[in-house]
């Protein structure tokens, strides 16, 4: 917000007391302007958010795998339902249990975590309910493969963590995606295509991003 030549004109009319007056009612009203916000940022915090992958296993029971490192960043405004969420997921953690199955999912077989490195995942677009986050589209990376998915977002929840004297935000969220679509068809159909995407996450408040002018 500026002061134009003809406000500054009026406040050199006035008294000295409305003219005192008058600009510290200018100045709240530009310090009011400069100090919205858009966005706050939050940090994905990796001891806290689990991302896992569940299937069909020969039509014998459904198996779920892990990926122990997950990171990322989330831009969230709850009033004007915008903001952006960036997630990263370290192939080479992936964990089933078996140290023999965790070298076949690593092998390029399945993430060839030695060449793609990254699974990654970035918002398109949130969906709000209120100030509810309840779904997220976006773009969802493996082995150098990009196909837009949706993340259906339960249990969305923010309030401060006194544990880190900061905001925290949390949920739950799944999508269904074939792993055929990835590079990912190796034992397709005895083990099944279809493959659900599940993550836990937590975020700690880093700062909030100033609204653009």
């Amino acid at each position: 917000m500026q002061t134009s030549d003809s406000q500054i004109a009026v406040l050199q009319k006035q008294s000295p007391k409305k003219n005192a007056l008058l600009r510290s009612l200018l100045l709240l009203l530009m310090l009011g302007s400069s100090a919205c916000f858009a966005a706050d940022r939050y940090l994905i915090d990796p001891e806290h958010t689990f991302s896992y992958f569940e299937y069909n296993h020969w039509g014998l029971s459904k198996q779920r795998s892990r990926f122990d490192t997950t990171t990322g960043s989330i831009e969230i405004d709850q009033d004007t339902h915008s903001g952006s969420i960036d997630i990263e997921i370290d192939a080479a953690s992936v964990s089933t249990g078996s140290d023999r199955f965790n070298q076949l999912m690593r092998s390029g077989d399945f993430f060839d975590a030695a060449n793609y490195p990254k699974i990654s995942f970035k918002s398109s677009s949130l969906h709000f309910e209120e100030t509810r986050l309840t779904q997220v589209d976006g773009d969802l990376t493996i082995k150098g493969v990009t196909h837009p998915v949706t993340l259906e977002i339960s249990n969305f929840n923010c309030r401060f963590m006194l544990a880190y004297g900061k905001q925290a935000c949390g949920a739950n969220g799944s999508a269904k995606i074939l792993r055929s679509d990835y590079k990912l068809a190796r034992y397709v159909p005895f083990i099944s295509d279809a493959v659900t995407l599940h993550i836990s996450v937590e975020a700690i408040k880093e700062y909030s991003k100033p609204a653009p002018d």
